[in-house]
């Protein structure tokens, strides 16, 4: 038998064989070991582990339960009552995206190493980044709550940071991972850095960019009804007062009127990404 497409000649009566696949169950089950063990070390508290006391869930069921039954019977009849409230955290997460949009460009472009090659100011940035992006949500709205006061201020620049922090570092990784040439040929035709990022980079990274600004719109959302609890406006407040008053038959109307309003943006999302993405 003639081996097809080479140049090797096989003995008659030869058979075409491929060699056994290796085999990677060991290092398959050494992995899995690794990790299951890994995670039971992290469930024990004699070496530092967290402690977890199911117990506690059995015998405090009862405390529980009766919240459970509220959730699962929600008063619409409160309904009207959330509609404000919810129009000021679409008004926050809105106002929030975008002007994090407005401002991620031009740090978005600093923080690359292919659009800044000075390796000083880039670093000095992203460790900017870094701090921003480690700050919690609420620790900031607190902060923030103190200094404004409550409302939807403090919520609309908790947002503003936190969406910052995630598209400049998002895309600006992005960036650094993928492949230019036409910056080269910028540089080549003599362009200046500033010239090369305007009418070369700005164009390939538009859809990225388009990508994580629908992304911060969506969590946004969600993010504000965390942000009421330490009084930054928005549904969340009223999620809140609810909360404190053990009404949780109008906290089930907040919740489902949330999951309405997420799943209504993500849609959009999903359209307008299609088209500018």
């Amino acid at each position: 038998m003639t081996a097809t497409g080479t140049d090797v000649q096989l003995p008659p009566g030869t058979d075409w064989q491929l060699p056994p696949r290796p085999s990677t169950r060991l290092r398959t089950a050494l992995i899995i070991g690794a990790v299951a063990a890994f995670t039971i070390a992290t469930c024990l508290p004699a070496i530092g582990g967290v402690q977890l006391d199911f117990g506690a869930l059995i015998s405090h069921w009862d405390n529980g339960s009766g919240l459970l039954l509220q959730l699962f019977q929600p008063d619409f009849a409160f309904l009207p009552r959330t509609v404000q409230p919810m129009l000021e955290t679409l008004q926050m997460a809105l106002v929030g995206a975008v002007a994090a949009a407005l401002l991620s460009v031009p740090l978005t472009l600093w923080a690359a190493a292919p659009t800044n090659p000075n390796g000083l100011s880039r670093r000095i940035l992203r460790a900017i980044v870094n701090v921003v992006r480690a700050v919690p949500d609420l620790v900031y709205a607190t902060i923030l709550v103190a200094m404004v006061g409550v409302g939807a201020l403090p919520g609309l620049l908790t947002l503003f940071l936190f969406d910052l922090g995630i598209i400049v570092k998002l895309v600006s990784e992005a960036i650094d991972s993928a492949d230019h040439p036409y910056i080269e040929a910028g540089k080549a035709a003599g362009g200046t850095q500033t010239q090369i990022n305007r009418v070369t980079v700005l164009p390939q990274v538009w859809p990225l960019f388009a990508n994580q600004w629908l992304y911060t719109l969506e969590l946004n959302v969600r993010i504000s009804a965390i942000l009421g609890i330490v009084g930054a406006g928005g549904i969340g407040r009223l999620l809140d007062e609810r909360r404190a008053f053990y009404a949780y038959d109008d906290v089930s109307v907040i919740v489902l009127e949330i999951l309405v309003v997420v799943v209504l943006i993500e849609v959009a999302s999903n359209l307008l990404r299609r088209r500018l993405v």
